[in-house]
């Protein structure tokens, strides 16, 4: 087994294979300009070591090593890692999280799962749902993600840009992911898909340059924020307009004889079946998933990250009917992920109640914003969050193939219908 930390892919015989804890260093000349920068590929994230963590944000917590660690000891299903540093001169100046995950579009997307024999009674509707069905079916491959598939936002790269510009910036990304394609593929992991997620329009600019290298920009739902501008949770309903005032009243009122606590560590633990069996309940039904939890990473993200985690639950009968779980991310606070009993939903309103939970944590926390992430859009805006654009980018190596991405995406983004609300007063 090879162990050297950081290897010259060009020092590598053709057919070397390199153990996990490789690193390959090619050096990238980008331009003229640029000489000196180069990028560093490793295998875990505790291999990119010191170097990662002097590149990394410090305002952002998911792309710091205390977090990835966590990820990377457990994994979501059949998600592999890897991590690139970039340097200039021998300065680290940026990082990017791969993330490497098996992607079978008809096992990924919830409504393809139908049964055979249901009719439409339109002849185009029927059409259209079965060539919804092929397409998703061709589509099967290892794709190579920029960006972290448990999480919603620009958690996916970062650079200093005080010392390389934006546009070399994901012109140096851009060969690096190629790079790991190709390192990959020597290995005999072939990946014929790169995704670059969650580009926010703010920095559409760099998502352009993706886009004259071959990549089909791309949008799926937007992430729901909520903006905390209110001193506390009366003032977060006082803010409301009386039809939705009335109604947070309504839902609380819906949990009489339910029991809301936070959980220690060593309850998370005993509860770990339930709360897994709460999670799955939820995310089978989710238009679109590529990603199976494992069952202990909550558990995990409470025992590093203490009182940066907290999990919540909701008892009936001394039995967990729901539970949800925040991060506090600097001055934003991350909705993560959730579960509840569906039988109860209805009757009790757990979602809705979830939601205004999350959002008197967060103004007793003094957050700014929250991060609800995607799905359940509408439920979502009836307290308050809104809807932000992020732009995804996809690129099939294939040429022949990657002139039809567009259209395939198109047939595989999932569709959510829904109506924005404006709970609030308006001024």
């Amino acid at each position: 087994m090879n162990c050297d930390n950081r290897t010259n892919i060009n020092k590598l015989p053709s057919n070397s294979a390199m153990s996990v804890q490789v690193a390959t260093a090619p050096v990238v000349s980008v331009s003229a300009q640029s000489d000196k920068l180069r990028y560093s590929f490793f295998r875990s994230v505790e291999a990119a070591g010191e170097d990662w963590d002097l590149a990394a944000p410090v305002h952002d917590l998911f792309l710091q090593r205390r977090y990835l660690s966590i990820v990377e000891a457990n994994p979501p299903l059949g998600m592999r890692f890897g991590y690139l540093v970039f340097y200039k001169g021998d300065a680290p100046v940026g990082v990017a999280l791969c993330q490497i995950k098996y992607f079978k579009g008809d096992d990924n997307i919830a409504d393809l799962d139908v049964a055979d024999n249901a009719k439409d009674p339109c002849f185009f509707n029927g059409l259209a749902k079965w060539f919804k069905r092929w397409v998703a079916g061709k589509a099967a491959a290892d794709i190579l993600i920029c960006g972290n598939m448990l999480l919603t936002g620009e958690h996916g790269y970062h650079f200093d840009y005080k010392k390389v510009e934006p546009l070399t910036a994901v012109e140096l990304l851009e060969k690096a992911l190629d790079e790991v394609v190709d390192i990959m593929g020597r290995e005999g992991v072939k990946m014929p898909v790169i995704l670059v997620k969650d580009i926010a329009p703010e920095h559409r600019n760099q998502g352009m340059e993706l886009v004259k290298k071959g990549f089909t920009e791309f949008e799926i739902q937007p992430n729901m924020v909520l903006h905390l501008p209110f001193p506390d949770f009366e003032g977060y309903l006082s803010a409301m307009s009386t039809k939705y005032r009335t109604r947070a009243k309504r839902a609380s009122k819906k949990l009489e004889g339910i029991e809301k606590r936070e959980l220690t560590l060593v309850e998370i633990q005993r509860e770990l079946p339930r709360i897994y069996a709460l999670y799955k309940e939820v995310a089978k039904n989710a238009g679109f998933n590529m990603v199976d939890l494992n069952e202990h990473y909550l558990f995990a993200l409470k025992r590093d990250f203490g009182e940066h985690f907290k999990m919540f639950a909701y008892y009936l009968d001394g039995r967990m009917e729901a539970f949800y779980t925040v991060i506090c991310n600097g001055d934003e606070l991350e909705a993560h992920f959730l579960g509840y009993d569906k039988a109860h939903n209805h009757d009790r309103q757990l979602y809705l109640n979830i939601l205004y939970d999350i959002v008197r944590f967060g103004l007793e926390c003094k957050c700014h914003s929250i991060v609800f992430a995607r799905t359940a859009l509408e439920i979502k805006s009836s307290v308050g969050a809104v809807a932000h654009d992020l732009y995804c980018y996809l690129r099939h190596q294939n040429s022949i193939a990657n002139k039809f991405a567009g259209t395939i995406l198109d047939y595989l983004k999932p569709v959510e219908e829904w109506q924005p609300r404006h709970p609030f007063k308006e001024d």
